[in-house]
């Protein structure tokens, strides 16, 4: 985090209804928590929270009502806004267009507040406004093209043009980093702020982040919530990497990179101002190159939540009982090179803790419908049975040396095999995981599955 900086946390929660619901009250808890979540696997501290002060709020925006209703008041007494009792049906009757807009009619009327009477902003009739934006450089609007927007209802509630720049002058905000949608609405901010006497914010807008469609993500269609990627595995540190690259590269021919050089190359100019494309599929080899990058104690602690199950996190198929940390400590290296998402840790390893294997039935009809499947089986498990070292290797050899009896290569001699103890014919390696899991219950699975292929 930049050193002095601070995390405000400000709801938008305008309205004819201000008051916090129920619903809404669940939504800011649930968003606290997330924020505490991020500062724990960020080591950042929270004011108010539970230890240091580098965070604030969470602000409502309409805990500054007061100061919304003063501004558009001293708008109005400057000359800078007027009432307007026009109707919709009356704009458009007078227009002829429903696209055009407002057309001024009450700009020399003097009107003062009353019942069905808005307050728009006069807008210059001539000139241009400037936007100095640090991605897109200096857009220039024409001011005649800008219209007498509203600012507040008839009621005297603002709406949220007027509120948002009167919150950012409370709280003395200096850049505004947003999303492109908003760039049509700066003009009437940055106007907004010279008309209250203050110089406006440095502006910042950002590229929209589109799915493989090229739509722009939403969360009613597209998986967006930083919840579910969590829960789905992905790493943090490779999600936050993965997320600066979005319209921004850092030096070099590189990607992968650490933190603290993205802290320290990462400039705002720099942001490419084309969409950018939220790749999941590039997202998720990031996070298999931070998967493997971990240390091997990391690792199994990373992969903690779904080997127990969380209140998020569905539980394994086995028991808890039947967890054995010391087994999947053992097999965790020969995991960590293949997974791409932490859940993936489950079907790799759940044959090490269920009483039986859960059986992939196009595998075992596949392994076991072989000519050889049944006489080999046969033979591995007489020889697996008085095999005298219960090593990798001493099994690896073994089962070579009896395909070849057979005319099978290892893959092949190897398949019925590793079906019957693992119910998988994809996995981690079948020798190592075989010493791990041990001669009595390899033994057991072989003698098992050979009974089903004989029936």
């Amino acid at each position: 985090m930049i050193p002095g900086a601070r995390l405000i946390i400000r709801l938008m929660q305008l309205g004819r209804r201000v008051g916090v619901t129920a619903q809404s009250h669940k939504s800011i808890h649930t968003l606290i928590e997330e924020v505490e979540r991020a500062a724990r696997d960020e080591g950042f501290c929270f004011r108010g929270l539970k230890k240091g002060d580098t965070y604030e709020g969470p602000y409502f925006q309409s805990d500054n009502a007061g100061e919304h209703v003063a501004a558009a008041a001293r708008l109005y007494e400057s000359g800078r806004a007027y009432y307007c009792d026009c109707t919709r049906d009356q704009i458009q009757a007078r227009t002829g267009n429903q696209y055009t807009g407002y057309d001024g009619f009450c700009r020399d009327r003097g009107l003062g507040p009353g019942e069905g009477r808005a307050l728009r902003f006069r807008s210059p009739d001539e000139g241009t406004t400037e936007v100095v934006d640090l991605v897109r450089g200096r857009p220039v609007f024409e001011n005649r093209l800008i219209e007498d927007f509203v600012i507040a209802r008839a009621d005297g509630s603002p709406l949220f043009l007027l509120a948002n720049v009167v919150d950012d002058i409370l709280m003395r905000i200096s850049h505004v980093i947003r999303a492109e949608e908003h760039l049509p609405n700066t003009p009437k901010q940055q106007l907004l702020w010279v008309a209250l006497g203050q110089t406006p914010p440095v502006w910042a807008h950002v590229p929209v982040v589109v799915n493989e469609k090229r739509q722009k993500l939403s969360k009613r269609r597209d998986k967006v919530a930083l919840e579910a990627f969590r829960d789905e595995g992905y790493l943090a540190d490779a999600m936050r990497n993965y997320l600066m690259l979005l319209g921004w590269s850092p030096r070099g021919d590189r990607e992968i990179v650490p933190w603290s050089v993205i802290v320290e190359e990462f400039r705002i100019e720099e942001v490419n101002p084309s969409p950018a494309f939220f790749d999941e599929k590039k997202l998720r080899a990031f996070n298999g190159e931070y998967i493997r990058a971990l240390s091997a104690e990391s690792f199994v602690e990373a992969c903690g939540p779904w080997l127990t199950g969380t209140a998020t996190i569905a539980a394994p198929p086995w028991a808890p009982n039947d967890f054995d940390p010391k087994a999947f400590a053992a097999v965790a290296p020969l995991a960590q090179t293949r997974l791409a998402v932490l859940s993936e840790i489950v079907p790799y390893v759940d044959f090490l803790f269920l009483q039986r294997p859960a059986v992939d039935q196009a595998a075992w009809d596949k392994a076991m419908g072989a000519d050889t499947a049944a006489d080999l089986l046969t033979a591995v498990l007489a020889a697996f049975e008085t095999v005298p070292t219960w090593d990798a290797a001493t099994l690896k050899s073994t089962v070579e040396e009896l395909g070849t009896g057979y005319g099978l290569k290892l893959g092949k001699a190897q398949a019925p095999v590793r079906v019957a103890v693992t119910g998988r014919s994809i996995g981690l390696p079948l020798f190592e995981s075989l010493e791990v899991l041990g001669r009595k219950r390899t033994v057991q699975r072989l003698a098992a599955a050979l009974e089903i292929v004989r029936r």
